[in-house]
């Protein structure tokens, strides 16, 4: 068996007993890269020098019998919005193209810590407002499956470096479904955990109430042996919620007895592809198999949660990305050019903006690309006088009204099981220009984030044309544990989660 078609866990025990070195298996984990990434375009940033020193350094500790991390050796890869220090961290965008942070974000660290070997940034649709990584300005991710599809977003890098085994493990970030979407679409596993449960300093900011980081791996094993080194309370994050990190690695294989899962009734509606339907209610019957009651829940907010969370947030994102000036940091124009400019405008007897206000809106204009562009207007629009009360606030109101949604449910139910997407992976450009289309997307999974819950995606099954789909689970508060040790019962049970694309040679 190759380094590649182990799971993270099976290549972690392996690294342990010495059979595999941690040079060996990121020089494997390199190859695969240089291989196949200039068709997928997974990754914006490689370091395979850096990348080698670490497993040297790993294999020369284990060595001299030093004491070593919990994920010694294992070769991650990280989404391109998270501070590295000294390597650049773009968020997909040129507005950040030559941005190199003075430190690393906790998660960075926190895997350092673990000595987890790190191969590079991945691409994402710009600063995470997307559905397809089509958004990103350094060139669109292919799906692994079928590379004229999107492999979903915003973290369509990670979840493609995952699936193509250019990494066994991945992080991304989640704010309306951009791990869960992403990883039913390209077949691995990935988890949103509740907000707060991992700290977010260091994550570049698109909408601070919503965004969480998260793990990809191919099973739910996988990701709880990530998540069991990101997690926990951070004092930098003042959302950073102090509560202990379970074993999640440990537990994960204890039974679950009397598990009650909520099957949504607005899930299975109009707009649902035949395809997903069928292996979602194919996956239930498994969980039924297993001893699971299938409890009928009704969420009638739920059919709100898009149009709530695309104003929530834009106005979040129209406030963090207010930063973006072209004066502390990151892309300015060229002001001779800017200035050139000017004197056109003045000559032509129209009104003139100030050099500082031009210098502002050229830089915006030519920094940021046409789906920020739209989402800072939409947030600026909602938030501005007169419509503050009609948009901003009524949403926040709505909001409220969606968690309590939840909490009427899990009073019926230990876990909520539904869809992840509407369909499978679709065509790439074939949404790109259609605003409205790309959020619907997001149905089934911003409910989630506008509650702070946690959630999983996990393979279920094929289309007809042999494209993944996956099942969502979602969970209380901080009940990531229950969450692990579900989506584990139904692996074992199941071979999804083992299939894997052709690759072209």
């Amino acid at each position: 068996m190759s380094i590649v078609d182990l799971t993270a866990f099976e290549l972690r025990e392996r690294l342990r007993s010495g059979e595999i070195s941690s040079r060996a298996a990121t020089e494997t984990y390199l190859e695969r890269i240089r291989r196949h990434d200039k068709t997928i375009h997974a990754f914006l940033r490689v370091d395979e020098q850096h990348a080698l020193r670490q497993a040297d350094e790993i294999d020369a500790r284990k060595k001299r019998g030093e004491k070593i991390g919990p994920l010694a050796g294992l070769p991650v890869a990280v989404k391109d919005i998270l501070c590295t220090k000294g390597q650049p961290t773009t968020c997909g965008s040129r507005i950040l193209e030559n941005f190199v942070p003075p430190y690393d974000a906790t998660v960075v660290t926190k895997l350092k810590m673990a000595d987890a070997v790190l191969l590079g940034k991945t691409n994402l649709d710009e600063f995470a407002m997307g559905g397809s990584t089509e958004n990103s300005a350094y060139g669109v991710t292919r799906n692994p499956w079928d590379v004229t599809r999107i492999p979903g977003g915003s973290s369509g890098g990670s979840a493609a470096a995952v699936a193509a085994s250019m990494a066994p493990l991945a992080i991304g970030t989640d704010t309306g479904g951009s791990i869960r979407q992403p990883a039913a679409l390209c077949g691995v596993t990935g988890l949103k955990p509740t907000y707060g449960r991992v700290s977010r300093f260091g994550l570049v900011a698109f909408a601070s109430s919503l965004d969480q980081i998260g793990p990809f791996g191919r099973t739910a094993r996988d990701v709880a042996l990530l998540l069991e080194v990101i997690a926990g309370h951070d004092e930098r994050d003042s959302t950073s919620v102090p509560k202990p990190v379970p074993e999640y690695s440990r537990t994960i294989g204890q039974p679950l007895s009397g598990l009650k899962l909520g099957v949504v009734k607005e899930h299975f509606a109009a707009g649902l592809d035949a395809d997903v339907e069928s292996a979602v209610r194919e996956a239930l019957r498994v969980y039924e198999s297993l001893g699971a009651k299938l409890v009928d829940i009704s969420m009638p907010v739920s059919k709100y949660a898009v149009a709530t969370y695309y104003i929530i947030a834009p106005c979040e994102a129209s406030s963090n990305l207010a930063r973006y000036d072209g004066v502390h940091y990151g892309h300015r124009t060229d002001e001779k050019a800017m200035l050139e400019r000017l004197k056109k405008d003045a000559a032509g007897g129209g009104e003139v903006d100030s050099p500082l206000v031009r210098l502002y809106r050229d830089s915006r204009a030519e920094g940021f690309g046409p789906e920020v562009k739209r989402r800072i207007m939409l947030g600026t629009y909602a938030l501005s006088a007169g419509y503050y009360d009609a948009y901003y606030l009524k949403a926040l109101k709505v909001r409220r009204l969606i968690r309590q949604d939840f909490d009427r449910a899990f009073s019926q139910c230990d876990l909520i099981a539904g869809p992840v997407t509407t369909s499978a992976a679709f065509k790439l450009g074939e949404k790109v220009d259609d605003p409205l289309a790309m959020y619907l997307v997001d149905l089934y999974t911003v409910s989630a984030n506008l509650a702070g819950l946690a959630g999983i995606s996990i393979p279920c099954g094929l289309s007809t044309g042999g494209l993944p789909i996956g099942l969502q689970l979602q969970a209380r508060p901080f009940d990531e544990e229950r969450l692990l040790r579900a989506a584990h019962m139904f692996q074992q049970a199941t071979h999804w989660h083992t299939l894997r694309p052709k690759l072209a040679a």
